[in-house]
């Protein structure tokens, strides 16, 4: 079995938290492994790294590579998409690598999964895999149903018809529904939350597409390199709507264990611990008298008086506050933020790069002051500004700082200065992180005022 990962996508639902240069996906929510790392840990103890395809973007690149190294598999295939195209063209695009350049053979199985979903215990996951895996070999469709607990809105449902061996054949999908239509679904106990995984033999997903969406099959059935070149022609289309929607091979396997699609701040409420007032705290927080409120924090404390119901989510630049059953409509305050051109909705303060990371401490007209952390081993390109200078004070590490083909080793304690338009480089030749802060002056201080004569990450 071969097992595909999605993390490409760059959501909006849990903003501030996660947003597009940071997606949900790469968040640690218990400060220690992130989604995407729990989800590859998760399959590791079914397949080995070097079956698991983890198909992103090039913006994530970076990330998904630390974190496979992270998690000891390095072996795992990193597959970039050329455009954003949905779920349909991207697992397509997994198909024909596995078919091209991993030569799998066409009746094994495929599972199809998110990268940012829980997913609990592994045993009761484990065994789940293994059905859906022989049923798929069988030459069916498989998704995971989740038996619904309370009338939820914010997923599709699967409704189950005849029984079929592990689960039942789908009889349809539903979109998300209001309330009154999702209790119904809830009282009528054939109703399934869609999870959102697919398992399926390569030969069975091109028969369907090939049937139910040529425009994606013909441009798959042409090759590799085809494909590569031609992908942003690929149609915007998920693989609900492709394809599950529409196959009579659909079955669905219920799955008995603890499942949570984290997304929204709801969710995040729902795995938190809790204290005795049913409060989820998180960070440097003093609730009192709050009762069932969510409280999270990153940098600062937040302190809560009377509060019920209610979400509070800090980060440095901007603290959300809901109440709790809204916080599907997080969505909509990004897009406002968007019309409006603010930079929250895509941007945090901190910002991760291949080299290590930079936080934004202030800024204002003509000056801008970071935290620069470069990880050992590591160097910047050889570059130059033309619109700024930069003066950087070593706060732990060594830094080693080429000007004008000049090297120069600054330790901590001590500073250099970094004229306008001069061809600099910075490096870590060090066992630690070289940690400094940026001071930067001029008239102009955006990221693209970069030109680069020489990188290690092949960035233009």
């Amino acid at each position: 079995m071969k097992v595909i990962i999605l993390a490409g996508g760059g959501g909006t639902r849990l903003f501030p938290l996660s947003r597009k240069c940071l997606p949900k996906q790469f968040l640690k929510l218990d400060n220690k492994d992130s989604l995407l790392t729990r989800t590859v840990q998760r399959f590791l103890e079914i397949v080995k790294p070097n079956d698991i395809v983890v198909v992103t973007n090039e913006a994530y690149f970076f990330h998904v590579k630390s974190e496979l190294i992270a998690c000891g598999a390095e072996k795992a295939h990193i597959l970039l998409e050329p455009a954003a195209r949905n779920t349909a063209p991207a697992i397509g695009l997994a198909v024909r690598y596995c078919m091209d350049l991993l030569d799998v053979p066409p009746t094994e199985a495929l599972f199809v999964t998110p990268a940012d979903h829980v997913i609990e215990p592994q045993a009761t996951f484990k065994a789940a895999v293994r059905h859906s895996a022989e049923m798929a070999e069988k030459g069916y469709i498989v998704t995971f149903g989740i038996l619904p607990d309370k009338p939820e809105t914010g997923y599709g449902y699967i409704q189950a018809g005849e029984p079929c061996q592990y689960g039942f054949r789908v009889d349809s999908f539903r979109e998300k529904p209001d309330l009154a239509t999702a209790e119904s679904y809830l009282a009528a106990g054939n109703y399934y939350w869609n999870s959102g995984m697919f398992v399926f033999t390569l030969n069975c997903i091109m028969e369907e597409l090939q049937r139910h969406q040529p425009a994606i099959y013909n441009l798959l059935a042409a090759g590799w390199e085809e494909v590569i070149d031609r992908f942003d022609e690929m149609p915007k289309i998920s693989i609900d709507y492709a394809v599950a929607e529409k196959s009579d091979k659909v079955i669905t396997i219920p799955f008995t264990g603890y499942w949570n699609d984290i997304g929204s701040w709801d969710s995040i409420y729902d795995i938190l611990p809790k204290d005795e007032q049913g409060n989820g705290l998180q960070g440097d927080c003093l609730p009192i008298d709050c009762t069932n409120s969510l409280l999270l924090g990153r940098s600062r404390l937040i302190a809560g008086i009377g509060l019920e119901d209610v979400l509070v989510v800090e980060t440095d630049d901007v603290i959300l506050v809901a109440k709790k059953g809204e916080s599907q409509k997080v969505k909509d305050l990004v897009e406002t933020l968007k019309i409006q051109g603010r930079k929250e909705a895509e941007e945090h303060t901190t910002v991760y790069r291949p080299w290590g990371s930079s936080t934004v401490l202030n800024e204002g007209e003509g000056y801008k002051t970071k935290k620069v952390t470069v990880n050992p081993g590591e160097k910047l390109s050889l570059q130059l500004h033309y619109h700024r200078s930069e003066h950087w004070i070593v706060l732990s590490g060594t830094a080693k700082v080429t000007m004008n083909g000049q090297e120069h080793m600054v330790h901590e304690n001590n500073s250099i200065f970094v004229p306008q338009a001069t061809k600099h480089r910075l490096e870590n030749p060090g066992k630690i992180p070289l940690e400094m802060i940026e001071v930067q002056n001029g008239r102009y201080l955006e990221e693209d005022d970069i030109v680069r004569f020489d990188d290690e990450y092949g960035r233009d």
